[in-house]
């Protein structure tokens, strides 16, 4: 009795905290494309799920195009970008950053967001990191969820995929991270390194969560993917 009375409180305060910021008939653009070893179709298809449970107004797109034209950009209110590696041009680099400059909201997950243009030094610094090793490859680590509103009523748990190691801005907002052992570097052991942030980027919100080497993990782990899609809710416009 008492454990569905916990489970009816822990419902209740997930509903407010997604409650807080709608993204109902939102414009959203999904980016997906790059190296296909981090399976980006997948992750739009779990996140496409998510949208029309949310109702919101929604387009995928494969590749990089739709960052060509800056008056098309602009008028989205979240972009959900997959893309490991490729690269981007200029123009896109410069008509993404300043869709988020000017409120655009953008999220996503592991390499998808923060190892996707390696040559792009100025996307690096609007998502506010880099992917640099992942020491182990697939192996089991924990993550540890820190004080925060999209963290609340969420528990820290184990997972098997890459532990991301990364060069990120000290002007994040660290909301869950994670601690190395050190096994295979012992010059890390100890080293605690941010598993998701926040930021801002002039009048955008930029959302990062680390997890999710194969997207089915968002499906195995639900406060992760909690965590990943109040994100998605923290950063619309």
């Amino acid at each position: 009795m008492k454990k569905n009375k916990l489970y009816f409180l822990l419902f209740i305060l997930f509903s407010n905290i997604s409650m807080s910021q709608n993204i109902k008939d939102k414009k959203v653009l999904v980016v997906w494309g790059g190296w296909e070893g981090h399976k980006p179709e997948l992750f739009a298809t779990h996140v496409e799920k998510w949208l029309i449970s949310q109702k919101a107004d929604y387009i995928i797109n494969n590749g990089l195009d739709v960052y060509d034209n800056y008056d098309q950009l602009i008028k989205y209110d979240l972009i959900i970008q997959s893309v490991t590696m490729s690269e981007i041009s200029k123009n896109q680099e410069e008509n993404l950053v300043k869709a988020i400059l000017n409120g655009v909201g953008i999220a996503g997950a592991h390499g998808g967001l923060v190892d996707s243009f390696r040559n792009s030094t100025n996307y690096q610094f609007m998502i506010g990191g880099q992917w640099v090793s992942h020491p182990g490859g697939i192996i089991k680590y924990k993550v540890s969820m820190l004080d925060d509103e999209l963290t609340k009523g969420l528990s820290d748990f184990e997972i098997l995929s890459e532990q991301y190691y990364m060069h990120y801005d000290p002007n994040v907002k660290i909301i869950a991270n994670t601690k190395f052992n050190g096994e295979v570097f012992p010059w890390i052991n100890d080293v605690v390194m941010p598993i998701a942030w926040k930021k801002t980027y002039g009048k955008g919100k930029v959302f990062f969560i680390s997890i999710g080497h194969d997207p089915d993990e968002f499906m195995l782990h639900k406060d992760g993917w909690e965590l990943l899609t109040r994100g998605f809710l923290w950063a619309v416009r």
